[in-house]
């Protein structure tokens, strides 16, 4: 509140005068403490019941820790959300290389269209199913051992106990009647009772989670697994191979009944409807038919991992828009190129705006520039844990700055530098490169000149550390507003069920870690 903050700024300078109680105003309106984030667990209990399904394949073997960990978690509570609607098809947006739609397609059996406005990301896609045809067979055994290991370690460690099944009874696992998601005009918080029935009208019927009896060893489910995978990848993508003849020079019965099987594999995997992953290459915008691009789009959930900019906004847009999108799961990224309708007022052209999206926000003309959406991206949780801000490179980028505003005269510029530091050996080297990727003539510049800027502020590295530290602290609540500023836009539309925010990854892993999830009333 005011008298919070009366203590942090002096009243007549609005200069910082007590860091103490400026940090723990940031912490008061962080997203975890304001306790408006509903709990992952708690929302796939309520779409899925409490019977857990077991994934055997690791995503580690085929893409970075990072990437495993985003695409784990949110492909379980995707494939929780198309189980409730009973969905089979998923539009994912800005999908980049494909790591997470191959995934769904893969282990899920779902129907995936991934959308990249990027050639090169779409052929990226296509190129992961030629490595994963060039590594299969390695990849099957690595899997198959791993399975076994586990085994051995469950059976020694298993206390004797009762076994419990999940039984198929409805009446007790219907999210329906037993844990429904809370009312589309309620507000979720952690200490409320976070989900209620679901209005619809009475001839709506709710689609119920039927919970089947495990009765598969868990060798026979990696086997499914392994068939899953052949269905997706195109017929040419692994190679079926055979195993050797017998001795008497015949093939056995059962050798007969595998290359059978290998064969109608073959064969299926050349059929459009088993090739379940289709990377398609279009820009999207709010106002962007997906008819024209997905032919036979039907009832299906839009999904966005780590969408850039406006895109994150824009996926809500579409979602409230369109009658056969019914579930969204959008995880937005990059909120420095996110387009500010009250940023400059001269530029006002667009419609759909990326902030602010919400009527309230709307009406009180809010703004935050550029600057502190770039303070938005930073990772506090990061920092927090020990992996400091790249301190060098951000001075050598703040002298740089000074350098082309008292010699050239430029104060904006739609160039950027991009990772030079990396590339250089000193700070007059990285001073050269820059310029001449501003295009801006370096020979105006003599060494010496650019050397006494360096020691000219060197000594002042100390205040830019210190001043992107309190940026890092700030950044929390301002990704804060952006997020509840989407949420708040979904709140005021009439067709959604239920809407909020969820923490899906770990911070420290994946800085981006809020989804912003709703679903649809069922008509």
């Amino acid at each position: 509140d005011e008298s919070m903050l009366s203590s942090v700024f002096c009243e007549k300078s609005q200069r910082l005068i007590d860091v103490q109680a400026f940090a723990l105003a940031a912490r008061y309106y962080s997203l975890p403490n304001l306790g408006l984030c509903t709990p992952l667990e708690e929302l796939l209990e309520a779409l899925r019941g409490e019977c857990k399904e077991r994934n055997d394949i690791k995503t580690d073997e085929f893409m970075n820790n990072k990437k495993s960990h985003e695409v784990q978690v949110m492909s379980e509570l995707i494939h929780s959300i198309a189980s409730y609607y009973g969905i089979k098809q998923v539009i994912d947006i800005g999908s980049g290389k494909g790591y997470l739609s191959s995934f769904l397609s893969m282990h899920y059996n779902l129907k995936v269209y991934g959308i990249d406005s990027s050639n090169t990301n779409t052929h990226g896609a296509h190129e992961r199913n030629r490595k994963l045809k060039k590594h299969w067979r390695a990849y099957e055994r690595r899997a198959r051992a791993n399975l076994q290991s586990q085994k051995s370690e469950e059976v020694n460690d298993r206390p004797v106990q009762t076994e419990i099944k999940c039984e198929s009874n409805t009446d007790e696992k219907s999210l329906n009647n037993n844990s429904s998601l809370q009312s589309q005009d309620q507000v979720t918080t952690q200490d409320s009772g976070i989900f209620t029935e679901i209005a619809t009208s009475e001839s709506s019927k709710q689609t119920e989670i039927n919970l089947v009896a495990q009765t598969q060893s868990d060798e026979n489910k990696l086997s499914e697994n392994v068939l899953d995978i052949l269905n997706v990848l195109p017929a040419n993508a692994v190679d079926i191979f055979s195993s050797p003849r017998c001795d008497c020079g015949e093939l056995c019965e059962e050798e007969k009944a595998r290359r059978k099987m290998a064969s109608l594999q073959a064969k299926a995997s050349k059929s459009s409807e088993s090739n379940l992953y289709f990377p398609l290459t279009s820009y999207i915008t709010a106002e962007t038919e997906l008819s024209d691009i997905i032919k036979d789009l039907e009832d299906s959930i839009m999904v966005g991992l780590h969408t850039c900019g406006d895109l994150a906004p824009n996926t809500l847009r579409i979602f409230t828009a369109k009658p056969e999108i019914k579930a969204v799961c959008s995880v937005g990224c990059c909120y420095h190129l996110l387009s500010e309708q009250y940023e400059n007022q001269e530029d006002c052209t667009e419609e759909a705006w990326g902030f602010p999206m919400c009527q309230y926000l709307k009406d009180e003309g809010w703004c935050c520039g550029r600057n502190a959406r770039m303070s938005a991206c930073l990772a506090l949780e990061r920092v927090a844990v020990g992996q400091m801000l790249p301190t060098e490179s951000l001075f050598y980028r703040a002298v740089l700055q000074v350098i082309i505003e008292e010699n050239y005269g430029v104060t904006k510029s739609d160039r950027h530098v991009g990772k030079i530091f990396s590339k250089s050996s000193s700070f007059l080297d990285y001073v050269r490169k820059s310029l001449k990727k501003l295009e801006l003539d370096d020979s105006k510049l003599s060494d010496s000149c650019i050397t006494d800027y360096y020691e000219k502020y060197k000594d002042r590295m100390n205040e830019l550390e210190a001043f992107n530290m309190l940026k890092v602290v700030l950044a929390p609540c301002i990704e804060v507003l952006i997020l509840l500023d989407r949420l708040c836009y979904l709140k005021e539309q009439d067709n959604i069920a239920w809407s909020g925010l969820v923490k899906l990854f770990d911070p420290v892993k994946s800085p981006r870690c809020y989804g912003v999830i709703a679903l649809k009333k069922q008509s």
